[in-house]
């Protein structure tokens, strides 16, 4: 059986008597499209920080490939195949979709002191960089400034920076928040396709589309799972639906 591409044991944290993660068992499967939901204030953010490494467990641990990672920083885990875009968009303004991609081959590649060159003038980063726009469907937009880019747009440039890491898991923060019907539709379909070339874990509070993608869905509330299983099956679950208080799931 293979080795889960993520794993978590017991994952515990709390801010003083607030238990923001408590006892969270999760285990994502290669190439599976993993979502994990629940209310706001649920801890889902918090679970994710945890992951990817941007703040400490209380205990527990989580494994990456089946490797403990719990207490690497954020720099070797993205190094290591493990990808992360944000609820708020983190792309700079000012520079074009293809050299927002280019400098984020830049800085994971071997020599990130070389930063100080043009990145669009360096094949070495321009190819990998073309080819993560091509796959989000961005190319005609490549020259055009990131801070030009609709929401939808710089979603998908989110994504195209994280596949330059050549990720074996790519961490989810709810790419269609404040995205418009038209545009969710086409981040739905770009998820679609890539299912398969690598694990998701997906923090949505769009239940159609994590319906429309989710292989398994984990229901997380006061910090702790509820119900975690394929789709159906929780959204069938009548604990899943008390927590969303008549909540459309």
């Amino acid at each position: 059986m293979a080795e889960p591409a993520l794993a978590l044991k017991g994952l515990a944290k709390s801010f003083g008597a607030l238990k923001v993660t408590d006892g969270v068992d999760l285990s994502i499967a290669p190439g599976e499209l993993h979502a994990l939901i629940g209310p706001n204030g649920a801890g889902k953010t918090t679970l994710v920080h945890q992951i990817s490494g941007t703040l400490r467990p209380d205990s527990g641990a989580i494994l990456f490939g089946g490797t403990d990672i719990t207490h690497l920083p954020p720099q070797k885990r993205a190094r290591a195949g493990l990808a992360r875009t944000f609820q708020i968009t983190s792309t700079i303004a000012s520079l074009s979709a293809l050299e927002n991609v280019a400098l984020g081959v830049q800085a994971h590649s071997a020599h990130p002191l070389s930063l100080f060159r043009d990145a669009t003038r360096d094949e070495a980063l321009n190819a990998p960089a073309w080819e993560a726009l091509e796959a989000v469907g961005l190319t005609e937009r490549a020259h055009a400034p990131a801070g030009s880019l609709s929401h939808g747009e710089k979603r998908a440039l989110e994504i195209a920076m994280a596949l330059t890491l050549k990720p074996k898991l790519i961490l989810l923060d709810e790419p269609l928040a404040g995205v418009g019907h038209e545009e969710g539709e086409r981040l739905i379909a770009l998820l679609k396709s890539l299912k398969g070339r690598f694990a998701m874990l997906l923090v949505e509070h769009d239940m159609s589309a994590v319906f429309a993608l989710a292989d398994r869905v984990t229901v997380l509330v006061y910090g702790g799972v509820i119900a975690s299983g394929e789709p159906a099956a929780v959204r069938a679950d009548p604990a899943v639906r008390q927590a969303y208080l008549g909540e459309e799931v």
